[in-house]
C-alpha cells in the first residue's frame, strides 16, 4: 500500500494565512469557496487556475485548505523576512533566465514530496480574468508526476487589482473548485494538448457558472420567478 506524503503547513504559512490572507479574503473581499470536497486531502496535486491579479497565489493556498507552492523569483529569496516568509508558504525559487525545463524540475521535485503545485494556465495574468492563450506547463508536470490536474477558477480578482490598475477595488471574490482530471496518459504532444484544452474548457465554464449565480443573487426576491 502506497503512503501519500503531504507537508505540513508551517507556523510562518498558518499565520500569514490566518492574520492577513483570511481577514482580506474573507472580511474586506467577501470571499467564498466552492467545491472544496474535491481537493485532494495528501498526496500530489497540480493546481491549475486562471490569473488575472497578484492576489491569487495567496487566496488560492488559503481557499483550498493546504498549500500551495508557487515558483518565485529567485532574487526574493535574498530579501530579509520576505524571503523567509514565502520560503515557509512553499515557494520554490527559480532564476532569472531560468529554461522552462529548469522551472519543471523544480516544479516536478516539489510534486514527489506531496506538495500541491500551483500554475496559472496561460502563465501570466489576463486582463480578463478568463484563460485565453493556455500553455503545456500544467500538463506536462502532470504526466511527469502522474499528479491529478485539479481546476480552478478565481472570481474577479482581475476586477480587485488587475492589470493596469494602480489602486484595488472592493469586488466580492469568489472561487470554485472543479473535480480533478487524470494526468495525461503520456508526454506527448496531442496528449498534452487534449489535457490542457480541457483544461480550459473547465476553468472558464466554472468561471461562467461563478457569475451567473452572482448576477441572480442580485436580483430581487420576485425576479427568480
Amino acid at each position: 500500500m502506497q503512503v501519500l506524503k503531504t507537508p505540513r503547513p508551517s507556523i510562518t504559512y498558518r499565520i500569514v494565512s490566518y492574520l492577513l490572507v483570511f481577514p482580506l479574503f474573507r472580511g474586506l473581499l467577501r470571499g467564498c469557496t466552492s467545491g472544496n470536497e474535491n481537493v485532494p486531502s495528501q498526496g500530489a496535486v497540480v493546481v491549475v487556475a486562471n490569473h488575472g491579479s497578484h492576489l491569487d497565489p495567496p487566496l488560492l493556498g488559503h481557499a483550498l485548505g493546504r498549500p500551495v507552492a508557487f515558483m518565485a523569483k529567485a532574487e526574493l529569496f535574498r530579501i530579509p523576512l520576505l524571503g523567509a516568509i514565502i520560503r515557509a508558504c512553499g515557494a520554490y525559487p527559480v532564476k532569472r533566465g531560468a529554461s522552462d525545463r529548469e522551472a519543471i524540475r523544480m516544479a516536478t521535485a516539489r510534486l514527489a514530496e506531496g506538495w500541491a503545485i500551483g500554475v496559472f494556465l496561460d502563465g501570466t495574468r489576463q486582463s480578463n480574468g478568463r484563460v485565453n492563450t493556455p500553455m503545456h506547463g500544467a500538463a506536462l508536470l502532470a504526466a511527469r508526476s502522474n499528479a491529478p490536474l485539479l481546476p480552478v477558477a478565481i472570481i474577479n480578482t482581475h476586477r480587485v487589482l488587475g492589470t493596469g490598475k494602480r489602486w484595488p477595488r472592493i469586488v466580492p471574490i469568489q472561487l470554485r473548485i472543479g473535480e480533478p482530471i487524470p494526468a495525461p496518459s503520456s508526454r506527448r504532444k496531442p496528449d498534452l494538448e487534449a489535457a490542457t484544452m480541457e483544461l480550459q474548457r473547465r476553468i472558464n465554464n466554472l468561471l461562467d457558472q461563478g457569475l451567473v449565480n452572482s448576477a441572480k443573487e442580485r436580483l430581487p426576491p420576485h425576479s427568480h420567478r
